[in-house]
């Protein structure tokens, strides 16, 4: 059996009910969900969550939850990868078991079925021992990238670097925080062994996940724009 693990839990602070908010009409978690449904990849899509309120929401999208979350599992500094191991090993106390965990951020709502589907087969490939792990290209090189100082001051993360012309610099790629295909004998030993994980190349215009206002915003362009074309 396979899993997808949406992790929803309440209690956002800038966003309040960030899970659940409005997006084009739609709850913004209905989309990667319904983007999993159309995959056919999935036994089961349990909505993890500590609130009754995205449970209610769960229930009404089709995916009544299973179990509440562990409240200590459901505050701001919990990883992902405990609650994950937590939700496997409820479902196993129930008879399931799964060979496969995809995890399925609830505030991705600009991936699709393709996504999920063409991610999965190289998750097989790989012979379902590494992760597959949803990325993107930086927008520039992170050669040149700065902090911020004091009083607004740029202090160059490599200096020097800056002057470097793009060209002549490897591109980088950083975690999307869309979706992840993870071994299930990872999940149940809480670990995501960097030496093995292999990448699934999101567009930019994909690769949003919604943590603030700013975020929301975009996200809603670049869904017009999706849908007018």
């Amino acid at each position: 059996m396979k899993i997808a693990i949406v992790p929803a839990r309440g209690g956002s602070k800038r966003i309040p009910e960030k899970n659940i908010i409005d997006f084009h009409g739609r709850p913004l978690m209905s989309y990667p969900i319904l983007a999993a449904e159309l995959s056919g990849l999935f036994d089961v899509i349990h909505v993890s969550t500590d609130s009754p309120r995205i449970a209610e929401v769960a229930a009404s999208l089709g995916h009544p939850v299973d179990f509440m979350r562990d409240p200590t599992l459901a505050d701001d500094h919990t990883p992902l990868l405990p609650v994950l191991q937590w939700t496997i090993d409820q479902y196993a106390q129930r008879g399931k078991r799964f060979e496969s965990v995809c995890l399925l951020m609830p505030t991705a709502p600009l991936i699709d079925a393709d996504d999920l589907k063409h991610a999965e087969t190289i998750f097989r490939d790989h012979g379902a021992t590494h992760t597959v792990m949803a990325i993107s290209r930086f927008p520039a090189p992170i050669e040149w990238a700065f902090r911020l100082g004091a009083a607004q001051r740029l202090v160059p993360c490599q200096p020097g670097m800056a002057a470097v012309r793009s060209q002549d610099l490897a591109p980088a790629y950083y975690d999307t925080g869309t979706f992840l295909f993870i071994p299930e004998a990872d999940v149940r030993a809480g670990r995501l062994d960097e030496a093995r994980i292999v990448a699934y190349h999101l567009p930019r215009q994909k690769a949003v996940d919604i943590d603030d206002m700013e975020d929301l915003e975009l996200a809603r362009i670049l869904y017009r724009g999706k849908a007018a074309l």
